[in-house]
């Protein structure tokens, strides 16, 4: 397929979304930006955050990934129900107690104003990181399929796009997102689903006997029972539920949409749905990767990780399938970036210049201050994205699941240790523990040989993480009276 004509469908879809931005920010104002005006539909979100939760490094890294682990993700997808289920039932419960618009300030609630300010911080640092690598991988193959060929710089690339994503996301915010993410999920699940029939038929084969071919070749093995290796099942399993607490039930981003929605009971609702997309969803995109790793060498592709699924779609199928692919891969690039920057935006406003409690500021100069951040954030998505391009990894999965057990570890013990006690911390202490954390993590994975044998450590790094966290807030901290404690977690 011609690499002008995808090039016009980038644009095609971009003023798709423009015309949806200008609907939906219609008379909006700093409380649709963050909070969506508390009403947004619960069945929209729902299916809206799929598409979040997925993103780039979903639909590329996990099916690519299948040559290498077969179906062992799996095992996370496990943890993650339970992970959502906890999210729904003991998170979103106090988050809509308290009305919070920014769910950081729980954490100035509950343990103090440096513990809020190193919570948001944290969190900004994480998503910044995720989202950038997410949004790199998705405008990397974009680049190397048609851009490349037009003699289009990838700084250019680069630029463009976020251009596009800052015009559609710098007046409505959240209210806008909820409606985009929804189109950008279902384009996404279309060119899933239609890769899947197709490479199905193509190959002649039902599901049944492609799994059996799957299985006699390895690929679709889900859990390893090895207790030394990284994926092993358990370990897996746990750190999926933890995942999600944190990069879900702890993630400005995640949780804003859910506070969007009017009642607890709806945003629930939406919280379970999700859930179970999201279980058929991830098995589809490891089927997916399963019938890309038979058909590959049929069709004579030597492509493994990240690079198969392109590779195969690009190289070897026809053009209809082509383009569904494509509009699959940028409906799968804006929500990298897109609630990433929206949800920056507001965790710095609110959180670290605190332009809701700040009474000198006028409803005309907080908007001011809101459109100087998201215009920085833009900038700072840009210049980040050009080093993961420098550091170019095979298999950015690994590397956003990494970078998360380092950044949101910090969170689930801030957040753990507030749920789980009625301590009170020494809050000017608390900076000085959350920074310690993860170095104290960097030290202990490279030293991992001397310190626990043949025993490799994996995604379990989040939750040791949050465990030293903890330990040193209980160091830092005495008992509470009853009162205020309770008051707080009651």
């Amino acid at each position: 397929m011609s690499p002008v004509f995808l090039f016009f469908v980038i644009f095609a879809y971009f003023g798709l979304l423009l015309a949806v931005a200008w609907w939906t920010s219609r008379n909006a104002n700093n409380d649709s930006f963050f909070i969506g005006n508390k009403s947004s539909n619960w069945g929209l979100v729902a299916f809206g955050m799929v598409g979040t939760t997925l993103s780039g490094a979903t639909f590329i890294s996990v099916p690519g990934a299948v040559g290498r682990d077969g179906f062992a993700y799996m095992q996370i997808v496990l943890g993650y129900v339970i992970g959502y289920f906890a999210v729904a039932y003991i998170l979103l419960p106090l988050y809509y107690r308290l009305k919070l618009t920014s769910i950081y300030h729980y954490l100035d609630v509950r343990l103090g104003r440096r513990s809020y300010q190193s919570g948001a911080a944290f969190f900004i640092v994480s998503r910044t990181l995720g989202a950038t690598a997410r949004l790199y991988l998705v405008v990397n193959i974009l680049q190397a399929t048609i851009l490349d060929s037009l003699g289009i710089p990838f700084w250019l690339t680069n630029f463009v796009i976020l251009l596009m994503i800052l015009a559609y996301t710098y007046e409505g915010g959240v209210k806008t997102i909820v409606w985009t993410d929804t189109l950008q999920t279902t384009g996404m699940l279309v060119g899933l689903v239609a890769c899947v029939g197709f490479l199905l038929h193509e190959m002649n084969l039902g599901v049944f006997e492609s799994l059996a071919q799957m299985q006699a070749s390895g690929l679709a093995k889900v859990f390893t029972t090895d207790i030394d290796s990284p994926s092993y099942m358990w370990k897996q399993i746990l750190a999926g539920v933890f995942i999600v607490l944190a990069m879900t039930g702890m993630d400005q981003e995640m949780m804003q949409k859910n506070i969007s929605v009017k009642t607890l009971g709806d945003s629930q609702k939406n919280m379970i749905a999700l859930t179970f997309i999201l279980v058929i969803v991830m098995s589809m995109f490891l089927f997916l990767g399963g019938l890309l790793y038979l058909y590959a060498p049929q069709a004579g592709v030597t492509a493994t990780g990240d690079a198969i699924f392109p590779a195969v779609v690009m190289g070897h199928l026809p053009a209809v399938m082509q383009l569904i692919f494509f509009i699959a891969l940028v409906s799968a690039l804006f929500p990298s970036a897109d609630g990433a920057i929206t949800a920056l935006t507001s965790s710095f406003c609110i959180d670290l210049l605190g332009i809701q409690r700040r009474q000198d500021l006028s409803e005309k100069q907080r908007t001011r201050l809101r459109h100087m951040v998201h215009l920085s954030f833009c900038a700072l998505f840009l210049v980040l994205v050009m080093v993961f391009k420098w550091i170019d990894e095979p298999s950015m999965i690994g590397v956003i699941l990494k970078l998360a057990g380092y950044t949101y570890g910090p969170l689930l013990g801030l957040f753990g240790f507030g749920i789980l006690t009625q301590r009170v911390v020494n809050d000017r202490m608390v900076p000085l523990v959350v920074l310690a954390a993860p170095v104290l993590c960097a030290i202990l994975e490279w030293k991992q040989h001397l310190l626990l044998g043949s025993y490799q450590l994996g995604l379990e790094l989040l939750v040791i993480n949050g465990l030293i966290v903890m330990a040193g807030l209980f160091l830092i901290s005495q008992p509470a009276s009853a009162k205020p404690a309770a008051a707080v977690v009651s």
